[in-house]
């Protein structure tokens, strides 16, 4: 499997409204890209302009993938709203991709995920049984069961307590080693500790890249250089905050 990078450049624009000029996003493969920045800003369009998917935004550039090929067919998607089926089990729900596709689910590889998320005993209930952080877990799950290069998640980890939190983070980091990841956060800890490289979006500067700890990801939270990088992050968020919302900080 070959995890491709990908490219946006170009100006996202919403009706009449511009979004982001001069848009350059590079997203490198194989590696955690990470976007951060005030609600609104358009985190969440670009994410899903690389997951191929609809949006009331138009981006007049260029989006593409770096060996050429489309991105079609290759981008699994962890959106912030579960979009579990409300009548299938959370086993159903893991595998619920390979049923639309016409194909044979892989029951024992779900299982597996669904273990690996910590809710194998709770397979067989349907959501509306599960609490909202177990159902961004089995989210989670589908997300990983879909097995593509290039994933793209949405806060994915949004809804978990801090201990579940850490755990998924570094499932995640493992199960998708070698994948391009996007992934939107507004958490400067989970950005500096998963991110191998980071971008902050705002309505005054555009977009710009941040600076990540020189250490490996997963990074331990206690560690002085993800502390610092945290705490570097945390005030430059809130400046863009204040910005976008007009006062001053």
């Amino acid at each position: 499997m070959i995890a491709p990078g990908i490219t946006l450049h170009g100006t996202l624009i919403l009706g009449e409204t511009v979004l982001l000029p001069d848009l350059r996003l590079a997203i490198a493969p194989g590696r955690w890209t990470v976007l951060l920045g005030p609600s609104g800003v358009g985190k969440t369009t670009l994410a899903r302009l690389v997951a191929g998917l609809p949006t009331g935004a138009r981006l007049e550039g260029a989006l593409h993938a770096d060996d050429g090929a489309s991105l079609a067919g290759r981008v699994a998607v962890m959106a912030q709203d579960d979009q579990l089926l409300p009548w299938a089990s959370a086993l159903a729900n893991v595998c619920i991709g390979d049923r639309l596709r016409g194909m044979r689910p892989d029951a024992n590889r779900a299982r597996e995920l669904l273990d690996a998320v910590g809710l194998g005993a709770l397979a067989d209930r349907k959501p509306g049984l599960l609490s909202t952080g177990q159902r961004q877990r089995v989210a989670l799950a589908r997300t990983l069961y879909e097995d593509r290069p290039v994933v793209v998640l949405d806060e994915p980890f949004s809804a978990l307590d801090p201990v579940t939190r850490h755990a998924m983070q570094d499932l995640a980091a493992r199960l998708l080693a070698g994948r391009t990841v996007l992934m939107i956060t507004h958490d400067p800890q989970e950005a500096m500790r998963l991110a191998d490289a980071a971008w902050l979006i705002d309505s005054t500067e555009g977009i710009c890249p941040l600076e990540t700890p020189d250490t490996p990801a997963p990074r331990p939270v206690e560690s002085p250089e993800t502390f610092a990088a945290q705490a570097a992050l945390l005030r430059r968020l809130t400046r863009a905050s204040a910005l976008s919302a007009g006062i001053a900080a």
